[in-house]
């Protein structure tokens, strides 16, 4: 559900996390040379040294059930600590690792109840609301709707919800995979609507967001979405490259093969295999 990239997230953290441990803003934490982001928000910070105590005990977990658990408690005994919304995108991150898009996305939503412009939790909310949306849903048109609404507005408070203090270019690799997760959001939205040249548009975005490592799922859809304008030069380009960044035997490697076959067939001057 994850690039690796979520690992640039929780470095970020772990450095707020020190910066709280010395209750200080992380901005003067930050490598020496490093300068702070111009804009954003303060990192949160404990204001006890048990406050900050419960919340490291909470965030070394790595069950996400206990660690949840351990966050509503946190939650509890401490109401009013800065320190909840980031336990619990800890929570989201751990359920994210387990490909559990239900609770992922519940505990999404718990960040919003805290910062309704939290970027990666509106991104997430988006994301499972995409992928898990399926035209037999009576609510389909309202939840793809929110999908949509949540994507875009974190392509805003990407720019102005993030915590300042941190190296230019972790924040400027957050700010890519972020924006790169909300364009294939979008893209994948218009690809299953069939729009095709949206779809094209947006999952463009989406890898140009964050080239160095981009979303195997949006690099396959714009081939099809290329493939259905009949743009097949660049539609085989981007299978090719679909299936260099998949496996042979999983759905996503297969469908991209199965892709790149029809194109080359067609590029040879065969009969290639019907569109779907």
């Amino acid at each position: 559900m994850k690039r690796a990239a979520i690992m640039v997230i929780i470095a970020m953290l772990g450095t707020s996390a020190w910066s709280m441990a010395q209750n200080k803003p992380a901005a003067q934490n930050a490598p020496t040379g490093q300068a702070a982001a111009a804009t954003g928000k303060r990192p949160p910070q404990a204001k006890t040294q048990p406050e900050f105590d419960a919340y490291k005990a909470a965030a070394a977990l790595t069950d996400p059930a206990a660690q949840e658990k351990a966050a509503a408690d946190f939650a509890t005994k401490f109401p009013e600590s800065e320190l909840r919304q980031l336990l619990y995108t800890q929570v989201m991150h751990h359920y994210q690792q387990a490909n559990n898009g239900d609770k992922m996305m519940e505990m999404a939503q718990k960040i919003l109840t805290y910062d309704a412009d939290d970027p990666e939790a509106l991104v997430s909310v988006a994301q499972v609301l995409a992928e898990r949306t399926h035209d037999t849903d009576l609510d389909k048109d309202q939840r793809l709707a929110e999908a949509r609404k949540d994507a875009q507005r974190s392509l805003a408070t990407v720019e102005t919800d993030i915590p300042t203090g941190y190296p230019p270019e972790q924040l400027d690799a957050f700010k890519g995979y972020v924006r790169s997760e909300a364009y294939a959001i979008l893209g994948t939205i218009d690809f299953n609507a069939k729009a095709w040249a949206d779809a094209e548009g947006n999952l463009r975005k989406s890898i140009d967001a964050f080239p160095k490592e981009p979303d195997p799922i949006a690099v396959f859809r714009l081939s099809v979405a290329l493939d259905m304008q009949n743009k097949y030069p660049e539609a085989l380009k981007y299978a090719n490259q679909a299936v260099d960044l998949t496996k042979e035997g999983t759905n996503a490697g297969d469908a991209a093969r199965k892709e790149k076959d029809r194109l080359t067939q067609l590029s040879s001057g065969g009969a290639p295999p019907a569109k779907k």
